[in-house]
């Protein structure tokens, strides 16, 4: 969120700015949260989608874990056993951690026990960014971006999540009644950006005295060589998946891969995650609860296998994250974001030049979720927070409508399991060019 500062100036106003974010950032989660009724907190209706009070809570563990204790003298933890039940997968912090499928088995702590603990870490957390001093301030002030950077990772968790445990329920309640929504429309046409290729850089910068946040799996920076290519100008569209769909894309083997194939028959996908068809009509679900499926929007919620069988029907091939970088590199960073209240992804608009690679859907692409050159992961139990899962995932890049705007950036890695479905994943086409 800030650069490293190179003054005591700098380290005051830098103290400042972390002050004030951590305040908009923390409230933020909560404002996610007044929707919600007490019921709401506690689901777990699928494995990776985590109850509401759970992310609330874990939150709030991260900071006292990584800040607070260290740092903090005379903290006094909100409750011993936090420390176990609201780990995710931190080995080194020796606590071990409850099983993430379990999550939703826990009644207690209450929901008004989370708030008061999340209260009980803030007041900390704010004495501790007045007194902390000159000596500690460096590392507290990388932690307290991290921890920043991981709870809007983990406002976005609440929005996808939520829908996923709302879908499960046959109401299909809404989150919020009344989300704005485009008018039905045909999407506009696809066009191609053609790249020449060559040696391009790639990454962010290592170390340097204005060194911008990212997390250590975006650096270091390196080369990379990139045949000429071109890419499609927007993302492929509900209108264009429902051609494929039409064409037999989910009952012909020679479009998967033999993974993606096997997990169309295990699990009998016919269509994206949250697609319904109602008297002939396709519907699919929405954080205001059922809507008609609109063709101009972008396609949403599919597997990489998905993704990839797409891409196979149409004779393309999706972007390397090399590619998507290359080509977003320039780019300015605007979209639908979270900040815009649409939580859904919107049609893309007329004109010329690339269009959505921020915001909307996350796009995939056809990286495995790989360390970079001379990557190495940080000592201790934050070493654990990326590199670790560096094996069977694959990258994602761009960011969602349910992606605050000032946590996205042209260089930053998501990465997902193939299989999964329930986060706002897109993709966009890629080719070759001879």
């Amino acid at each position: 969120m800030q650069e490293t500062p190179t003054t005591q100036d700098g380290a005051d106003d830098l103290r400042n700015a972390l002050s004030a974010d951590f305040r908009r950032v923390r409230a933020f989660s909560e404002r996610l949260c007044e929707p919600l009724v007490t019921e709401d907190y506690g689901l777990q209706t699928v494995v990776e989608a985590s109850p509401p009070k759970w992310h609330l809570a874990h939150v709030s563990w991260f900071y006292e874990t990584f800040l607070l204790r260290p740092f903090l003298a005379g903290y006094r933890v909100f409750h011993p056993r936090f420390e176990y039940l609201f780990n995710s997968y931190y080995e080194q912090t020796g606590a071990g951690f409850w099983p993430r499928a379990e999550r939703g088995l826990l009644s207690r702590p209450t929901v008004a026990e989370v708030y008061d603990y999340r209260h009980h870490v803030d007041a900390a957390m704010l004495r501790l960014l007045a007194e902390c001093n000159a000596s500690d301030w460096p590392r507290v002030a990388m932690r307290l971006q991290i921890g920043l950077n991981h709870e809007q990772q983990h406002q976005e968790l609440l929005v996808t999540d939520i829908k996923r445990h709302f879908a499960y329920n046959p109401l299909r309640p809404a989150y919020i009644q009344d989300l704005p929504q485009s008018p039905i429309a045909d999407p506009v046409p696809l066009g191609w950006r053609a790249f020449e290729g060559g040696v391009v850089s790639l990454g962010l910068e290592t170390s340097g005295p204005h060194e911008a946040f990212g997390y250590d799996n975006e650096r270091p920076r390196h080369r990379a060589f990139l045949e000429p290519f071109a890419l499609a100008d927007r993302p492929v569209t509900n209108g264009e998946y429902l051609e494929f769909i039409g064409d037999g894309g989910y009952e012909n083997p020679a479009l998967w891969l033999s993974d993606g194939w096997a997990e169309v028959q295990a699990r009998g996908w016919r269509c994206p995650l949250y697609w319904e068809q109602v008297d002939g009509a396709w519907q699919l679900m929405t954080l205001s609860g059922m809507r008609p499926l609109n063709p101009a929007e972008p396609l949403c919620h599919l597997s990489y296998y998905e993704a990839e069988a797409f891409a196979t029907w149409a004779g393309k091939r999706l972007p390397t994250e090399a590619e998507w970088e290359h080509a977003a590199e320039e780019a300015d960073i605007t979209g639908n974001f979270v900040d815009d209240g649409w939580l859904h992804p919107r049609p893309a608009p007329e004109g010329e030049g690339l269009k959505q690679l921020f915001g909307d859907v996350w796009e995939w692409t056809g990286s495995a979720y790989l360390p970079y050159p001379g990557y190495r992961a940080p000592a201790g139990a934050l070493g654990e927070y990326n590199g670790k899962f560096m094996s069977n995932q694959m990258v994602l890049r761009g960011g969602s409508c349910a992606t605050s705007l000032d946590h996205i950036r042209p260089t930053y890695r998501n990465f997902f399991y193939p299989v999964e479905r329930w986060q706002f994943k897109g993709f966009r086409l890629a080719e070759t060019l001879r």
